[in-house]
This record gives structure tokens, sequence and C-alpha cells, in this order.
């Protein structure tokens, strides 16, 4: 049997934290929750965060689904009308002043959305083009949700750099695979709660 030195131990503490040990992270955590165990190099030191939540203290039903984004995990949990669960890592507002906290809904949901940056994004960006289609350079990325506040929106992204890290204008954004699950599971109506 080998003797656990220091050495060992500090090698075994490194794993854990950079995701090496990604499948003891997922024990004890419930069946209902999905977490993708195949998380960029750039997300992993995020997941240490991620841990399940009970859908019950935030919202009064689950009709339509709910949709909570956690700012400070960077995680965005959502549960389907019969209580599965899910969780995604996320991209989330750059400062505290781009970031918005509260309740909305989904009001509209596109396929292949089309950019226009706010009027204050052109103001610090006037270099910025007025509109973006839908492609390969659209910061929107293969699918958004649109919510009741203006220029707010939970979508994708082509720049899988940005997910976990405080990196968007406002919005919140998935890797473009996460959005179109969660675009598929959402409904016009889908409760939305950011904290």
């Amino acid at each position: 049997m080998r003797r656990l030195d220091r050495r060992a131990f500090l090698a075994t503490g490194t794993a854990a934290a950079t995701g090496l040990a990604l499948p003891a992270l997922a024990q004890g955590v419930p069946d209902t929750v999905q977490m993708e165990a195949s998380l960029s190099s750039t997300t992993r030191r995020n997941t240490a965060s991620f841990h399940a939540q009970d859908w019950r203290p935030y919202f009064s039903n689950l009709r339509n689904g709910a949709i909570l984004v956690d700012i400070g995990s960077r995680a965005l949990h959502m549960w389907q009308e019969d209580g599965r669960h899910y969780i995604y890592p996320s991209s989330v507002p750059q400062s505290e002043d781009l970031t918005r906290r509260g309740r909305t809904r989904v009001v509209r949901k596109v396929v292949g959305p089309t950019w226009r940056p706010t009027p204050n994004m052109r103001r610090r960006n006037p270099e910025w083009p007025a509109v973006v289609e839908p492609g390969p350079d659209n910061p929107l990325g293969s699918h958004a949700l649109y919510l009741s506040w203006t220029y707010y929106r939970i979508h994708g992204t082509h720049d899988d750099r940005k997910i976990g890290r405080r990196s968007s204008s406002g919005c919140i954004g998935l890797y473009n695979r996460h959005i179109a699950q969660v675009f598929a599971m959402s409904k016009v109506g889908t409760q939305v709660l950011l904290i």
C-alpha cells in the first residue's frame, strides 16, 4: 500500500480543482440533474460551484417549465413541467451595472436570430455594425429566447471561450448545443428568474 505523502495529496487536489476528478463531483447529485461530463477546459474550473437546486423556493409551480439563472455560479437551471432538472454552464454579464435580476418570461423563440446592438452598445462601440444577420459571426449563436425585458436574451454563442465567464453585455449565453436543448424544452411563457 502506497503512503499518501504531501506531493500526492497536492496532485490529487489539483486534479480535482481542474476538473480531472469530474465524476466525483457528480456523487450525491440527484439522478434528475443532467450535467455534461465533457465540459471545456474554460468551464471546468467553474463546475465546483454547480449544485442541484430545488425549484420550490423560487417558483410556485412548473407550468410551462422554469428557468433559473444563478449569476454567481454561472449556471442555468431548467425544470420541465414533470420536474426533470437540467444544469448548463453559462456566460453572465461582465459587470453588476449590466446585470439584471428578477422575474421575467420567454416571450419569443427564434432559430437563427438576427442581432442588433443596443443603443448603449453602439455608443460604446461605434464601429460595430447596426445589424448582424444569422451565421457564424452572429453573437446570438444558433438560437435565442427573447425575454419580456427589452434587449435581454438567453442565447447561444459561437465563441465557446465566453461560457463560464463574466463576458456578456447583459444576456445569458450558452453553448450552441445547450441552447438548442433549452430552446426545445422552453415554451413562450416559460418562467425565468435571474438571481
